[in-house]
């Protein structure tokens, strides 16, 4: 019984893995588009969004079939526990991905502003915490997380500094209002994917080691 519970761990978390994958793609694609401005590459995106809501109910149910047959304990149970938690994590990374698609086609049109403020640097620190979460659940390996909470920091910072420059581009001109809008909006969505990378983080820790950490 031990046995089989342990190969079907594994694979569980290699499934999990691929929808950890996909949410990433979902949210760099989505980055990209807006950089680009590409409402096609946007609207495939969005379409992605009824796979990833289909991997999340399906892996959730499994999961907790697992404990009703497995009764698992210990470290299997905090396996399961880890898995439930960047389930959940992915599927809301996804959707701020899709999120960010559907706005691309509002402003498809019209420049960008002042390199979009700082958006792509804010995006780049987030899909690597995004990254290096993932990796920590797939290698045990607690070394990519051991300095999230400073990172986390550099995004909330980020995310203020978007939201300072926005205000004064709207204060100079309301033809600006729109668009630094998008900007706040995509500057929120960035932060609570950093933020559901730190809970993947806590939980590949408590999974690891069996002690809970804070980090936001």
């Amino acid at each position: 019984m031990a046995e089989k519970l342990h190969v079907q761990l594994e694979e569980l978390q290699e499934e999990i893995l691929s929808m950890a994958d996909l949410a990433r793609e979902m949210l760099s694609g989505s980055v990209e588009a807006m950089i680009a401005q590409d409402a096609e590459a946007a609207e495939e995106i969005i379409v992605r969004l009824g796979e990833i809501r289909e991997m999340n109910d399906r892996l959730e149910e499994r999961c907790y079939q697992m404990i009703a047959l497995y009764q698992p304990m210990a470290t299997d149970m905090r396996k399961i526990a880890c898995g439930l938690k960047v389930i959940a994590s992915s599927d809301r990374i996804g959707r701020y991905g899709k999120d960010i698609a559907k706005m691309v086609e509002d402003i498809s049109d019209k420049p960008h502003l002042a390199h979009m403020l700082s958006i792509p640097h804010m995006a780049g620190l987030v899909l690597e915490m995004v990254d290096d979460a993932v990796n920590a659940y797939r290698t045990g390996d607690l070394s990519y997380i051991e300095d999230f909470s400073r990172r986390d920091d550099a995004v909330d910072a980020l995310r203020y500094s978007i939201f300072r420059e926005a205000i004064t581009y709207m204060m100079e001109d309301p033809k600006n209002i729109s668009r630094c809008t998008d900007y706040i909006m995509m500057s929120r969505y960035l932060e609570r994917c950093g933020d559901h990378a730190g809970k993947i983080a806590e939980n590949v820790h408590y999974m690891v080691t069996g002690e809970h950490i804070e980090i936001q």
